[in-house]
């Protein structure tokens, strides 16, 4: 898995970059176009699996571009990765998820109980 992070400034109308840590770079004539660029450039260091990438603007002539190869299918299984992981080899942590799910049901239902009801 590769994870590349570029520092990108305006200037004149045109967008640079360069990588946070690393030699590599890019510009473009807008945002859309210098990231095009900057996929391309880090899909040549590193073609490993899927792309992902996030551009966040800091100031309206700053923002940071991130793009991650490989890694999995998304956010939710960097997610249920680190859930895994963290979890006791035992089956306990798993008997214990579906008991508590037992206790917030019921209490959910004694909820329903107030007196009044919506439609009234």
């Amino acid at each position: 898995m590769g994870v590349f992070t570029f520092v990108c400034k305006s200037s004149g109308g045109s967008w640079t970059a360069k990588q946070l840590n690393g030699d590599l770079e890019g510009s473009g004539d807008s945002t859309y176009a210098l990231q095009r660029k900057l996929v391309n450039a880090a899909l040549s260091s590193d073609s490993s699996g899927g792309v992902q990438s996030s551009f966040s603007y800091v100031l309206p002539d700053s923002a940071v571009f991130q793009v991650i190869i490989g890694g999995g299918g998304g956010g939710a299984s960097f997610g249920g990765g680190a859930a895994a992981a963290s979890a006791p080899s035992g089956g306990a942590a798993a008997a214990e998820a579906p008991a508590a799910e037992e206790k917030k049901e019921e209490k959910e239902e004694s909820d329903d109980d107030m007196g009044f009801s919506l439609f009234d």
